[in-house]
């Protein structure tokens, strides 16, 4: 075939079709809105308190009162508990738990990590509420010594 000059036919394309760009993004944007609800980060919602809060609510004989010491001992309600056990004596304090909350305190020496995972063994166990409790007697930081 001979290629006429001036044929309006077949001049080269010089505009750039976005329709295609705007299609992808559009799907790239449907697909990012349905997986966003499941991307995001399962974690443990935890009530802060200080002592002396709950009064006038459920009382604390009720709530499951977990204890971390510094030498790691784990008492649950006052009874002394070994690591490896900590799930069930949960979950058996927590059938007598009205509203089936856990109350953990910890020591100021405490690494982060073991509460965490007192607090994950408790939601395993069951626990519908989770709250952390600053001890009362916990002595104050930065605090002048009299003398």
């Amino acid at each position: 075939m001979a290629i006429g000059a001036g044929a309006k036919g077949e001049e080269p394309i010089t505009a750039i079709n976005v329709t295609p760009l705007v299609d992808v993004c559009l799907v790239l944007v449907i697909i990012f809105m349905t997986i966003a609800p499941f991307a995001m980060i399962v974690g443990i919602k935890v009530m802060e308190s200080r002592a002396g809060a709950a009064k006038g609510k459920v009382s604390a004989s009720e709530n499951v009162r977990v204890r971390l010491t510094l030498a790691g001992e784990l008492t649950v309600n006052g009874l002394r508990v070994n690591p490896q056990s900590l799930e069930p004596a949960i979950a058996r304090a927590l059938v007598k738990s009205k509203d089936r909350m856990v109350i953990v305190s910890a020591d100021d020496g405490n690494h982060v990590g073991q509460v965490v995972s007192i607090l994950d063994t408790a939601q395993q166990a069951g626990a519908a509420k989770l709250a952390i409790l600053k001890s009362a007697s916990a002595p104050a930081r930065g605090g002048r010594s009299k003398g």
